[in-house]
């Protein structure tokens, strides 16, 4: 068993959403669940990858599902631009790679990915005009 914070630092350090070329090796301090005793284990990228899997999945699928919801006038930019990933799990390694096979979509990481949603958000509240033309009404709006 691990902390929240040691997990974290071997997500950063290890951790792929897509296989890597060359395993990575990681020997981590935790708690073995069975002693109750501290122990310190080697584990692999290839382990951490598929510990992730489900997760990377989740967002894949619902990067799929708001790609089937786009209105055809931001798809047309979509296939020419492509996908801009930004937030901490853009970081994960392989992330672009994974989403752009799956949706076949030029996908890039924003610039500063950590501070481009906060960033966005304001700038998307100070234009919400522009907000309100490429969003799809949610089928309970349409009828108010």
């Amino acid at each position: 068993m691990v902390g929240e914070r040691t997990a974290e630092d071997i997500k950063i350090k290890i951790g792929s959403a897509y296989p890597l070329e060359e395993e990575m090796t990681l020997d981590v301090k935790g708690r073995d669940l069975v002693a109750g005793l501290p122990k310190t284990v080697s584990i692999t990228s290839a382990e951490i990858s598929e510990a992730l899997q489900e997760p990377v999945r989740a967002i894949v699928e619902a990067a799929k599902i708001s790609l089937e919801r786009t209105p055809p006038e931001l798809a047309a930019d979509l296939i020419e631009r492509g996908i801009v990933m930004a937030g901490g799990g853009s970081l994960l390694r392989g992330m672009d790679k994974i989403i752009s096979e799956e949706t076949g979509l030029p996908v890039h990481i924003a610039d500063d990915p950590l501070t481009a949603v906060a960033e966005g958000t304001g700038k998307v509240l100070n234009e919400i005009r522009y907000l309100r033309k490429v969003t799809v009404p949610v089928k309970s709006e349409m009828h108010t």
